[in-house]
C-alpha cells in the first residue's frame, strides 16, 4: 500500500518511519524546507526525531500534489488548530475514495469541533472514509520500534480490518473500534489532565496527589465524552486510560512538561517559545467551554483553564480542588 503522511512533526515522522518498516511505500509531506532537505540528504528529519534514521521507503515532498499522488490512504498528522488550512489545500489533490486517517489529537478552539467534524466540513468525506488513530504512543518510542498498541476507530468494519493489517507489525499492534467520537475525545481531553499532572509534579505534591489526579481526571473527561456521544468503555481502554496514564506520567509528554514548568513558576509565554506544540493548551479552553455548554462539572479542567489564563496560581488551584464540597465518589 502507498500511504501519504501529511505532517512531518515528531508524530508524523514516527508514523512515516513505522509504516515504511511495516512494508508500505510512504510519501511524507513536510511544510519546512529544512526537513525535506535533511531527509533527502541525510535520511533524518533535522527538526524532529533527528536521532532516528528514516527508511529509504519514505520519500519527502514539499508540495501536497506530489505527496498525495497515487496514495491509497492518507495519514493526517497536522496539529488540530492548523488543520483546516492544510485540509483546504489538500482537497483538490485527494485521490477519490481514499480514506483519511487522523492522528491529530485535539479540539478546535474557534469551533469546538473534533477532527472528524473538521474533515467532514472541509473535505466532504462520508463518515465511512474517516478513521481516528489514537492511543498511548510516544513518537520517539514508535520511531525506535519499541512495543506499542493503539486504536483505529471508524464506521466501516471492512476498512478498519484492512488498515489494521496494513499498519500492524510485531512492534505496533492496532485494535479497532466503532466509537469515533469517544476515541477522538479521549485522545484530546487527556492532554488537559496531563498539564494538571505536570503541575502537581512541578509543585512536588507527591505520588498520592498524582494518583488522585489521574483517577478523578479520567472520571471527568469520561463524563464529558459520554455526554457528547462517546461510549464509557472507550475511556477505560487504550485511547482513554492508556493514553492518559502515559501522557500524565511519561517524561516524553509535551503537555505534562508544560504543566511541570508552570508548577515550577515559569511563565506560559516562555514555555510556548519552543518549536513543539502542546495541544492541551488550546484544548483546555475548548473542553471547558464544551463542559459549560453541556452542563458537565469538570473541576480539574476548569482549574487548568484558570491557571493558563493567569487567573489562578497553581498552588491556589490545588487548595481550591482539595476544599470543594464533599460528595460521593460516583456522584456527577
Amino acid at each position: 500500500m502507498k500511504i501519504a503522511v501529511v505532517g512531518a512533526g515528531s508524530w508524523g515522522t514516527a508514523l512515516a518511519i513505522h509504516c515504511a518498516r511495516a512494508g508500505a511505500d510512504v510519501s511524507l509531506w513536510a511544510h519546512e524546507r529544512e526537513v525535506n532537505e535533511g531527509i533527502a540528504r541525510e535520511r533524518r528529519n533535522p527538526l524532529f526525531l533527528s536521532e532516528v534514521e528514516i527508511p529509504e521507503r519514505v520519500h519527502s515532498h514539499a508540495e501536497l500534489p506530489a505527496a498525495l499522488a497515487g496514495a491509497e490512504a492518507v495519514l493526517f498528522v497536522v496539529p488540530v488548530q492548523f488543520a483546516r488550512e492544510v485540509l483546504r489545500a489538500l482537497r483538490p489533490h485527494l485521490p477519490g475514495g481514499v480514506p483519511l486517517i487522523s492522528a491529530s489529537k485535539g479540539i478546535e478552539l474557534v469551533s469546538l469541533a473534533r477532527m472528524d467534524e473538521i474533515v467532514r466540513a472541509e473535505l466532504g468525506l462520508g463518515p465511512d472514509r474517516f478513521v481516528a488513530l489514537s492511543g498511548p504512543s510516544f513518537a520517539l518510542e514508535v520511531a525506535r520500534g519499541l512495543p506499542t498498541a493503539a486504536v483505529l476507530a471508524g464506521l466501516d468494519a471492512e476498512l478498519l480490518l484492512r488498515l489494521q493489517q496494513t499498519f500492524s507489525s510485531r512492534g505496533f499492534r492496532f485494535y479497532s473500534s466503532s466509537d469515533v467520537v469517544g476515541v477522538e475525545l479521549a485522545g484530546a481531553l487527556k492532554n488537559v489532565i496531563a498539564i494538571a499532572a505536570g503541575m502537581a509534579a512541578g509543585l512536588e505534591l507527591g505520588l498520592n496527589a498524582a494518583a488522585a489526579l489521574l483517577t478523578r481526571g479520567l472520571h471527568e473527561i469520561a463524563r464529558l465524552g459520554v455526554r457528547l456521544g462517546g461510549r464509557e468503555e472507550t475511556f477505560r481502554g487504550l485511547a482513554g486510560m492508556g493514553d492518559l496514564v502515559l501522557t500524565c506520567t511519561g517524561a516524553l509528554s509535551r503537555n505534562r512538561g508544560v504543566g511541570e514548568r508552570l508548577g515550577r513558576g515559569e511563565s506560559l509565554a516562555a514555555i510556548l517559545a519552543g518549536r513543539e506544540i502542546a495541544e492541551g493548551i488550546p484544548t483546555t479552553r475548548a473542553a471547558a467551554e464544551l463542559a459549560r455548554r453541556h452542563g458537565v462539572e469538570m473541576p480539574i479542567t476548569f482549574a487548568v483553564e484558570a491557571i493558563l489564563a493567569g487567573a489562578l496560581p497553581p498552588r491556589e488551584a490545588v487548595t481550591a480542588l482539595m476544599t470543594r464540597t464533599l460528595k460521593d465518589e460516583a456522584a456527577l
